[in-house]
């Protein structure tokens, strides 16, 4: 999804923060996004390795747009990598095909089970960095040619969706659970509730602090290009 943004044929669309950076065509919306407090991507390995040992190995990522990467080049600085589909990077570990990987979504949860170990978490680097601020992950987005009120009321629905999700759990997991890539609903259950959170319903001030002070970070490190961010207005 963070390509196929790049390109503007969708109206609406979810990517992930850092992607924000490349697609000026797009308006970040306040609901839906997904933020961590106090955890998200975490770095892996079979064994336990310093930062210095780190920043010399080549780390699988989940991608070059995705939010991880840019947090973990803001938090060790620029790395060898390799880019992979994030529910390969375990076993990549595993095997030995690369050093270090980089993990998000639900293997955040289920790495422990692929025989690895967590080394780095970024989430928790962030939390501290920020002084307390959600941990910028994903977002939704919606064309700008749309216009602001059809924007403003497309990210209001979405929040009452959301919303409804959260007062109705057991059925919102029951259609998670299509989509959940061979995993326990128990395992979806517990990754739902950590990144559907308040911050989901309206990234607030809070959230809004956050994206904006992660793509400062990254502009001063030259990690990302000058661009003009641009959020929907309030709920």
């Amino acid at each position: 999804m963070n390509k196929k943004a790049k390109n503007p044929e969708l109206d609406v669309t979810a990517v992930s923060v850092h992607a924000c950076a490349y697609i000026p065509n797009y308006v970040m919306l306040r609901s839906g996004g997904s933020f961590g407090i106090n955890y998200g991507p975490i770095v892996t390995a079979t064994k336990p390795m310093t930062i210095e040992e780190i920043k010399k190995s080549k780390i699988a990522i989940p991608g070059e747009m995705t939010s991880a990467y840019l947090l973990l080049q803001l938090m060790i600085g620029k790395f060898d990598y390799v880019e992979m589909n994030f529910s390969d990077i375990p076993e990549a570990v595993r095997s030995g095909k690369v050093d270090v990987g980089l993990v998000i979504h639900e293997t955040q949860l289920s790495f422990g089970e692929e025989g690895i170990q967590k080394i780095l978490d970024v989430g928790e680097w962030w939390h501290e960095k920020s002084g307390g601020l959600p941990v910028p992950l994903g977002v939704n987005v919606m064309s700008e040619k749309l216009g602001e009120e059809l924007i403003y009321k497309f990210d209001k629905y979405l929040q009452e969706s959301i919303k409804f999700a959260r007062d109705n759990i057991p059925d919102a997991l029951d259609y998670a659970m299509k989509y959940s890539r061979g995993k326990s609903r128990e395992l979806i259950e517990k990754f739902v509730l950590m990144y559907v959170n308040e911050v989901t319903v309206d990234m607030g001030e809070a959230g809004e602090k956050a994206v904006r002070l992660m793509f400062e970070m990254a502009k001063e490190k030259g990690l990302v290009p000058d661009f003009e961010l641009k959020i929907s207005k309030p709920l």
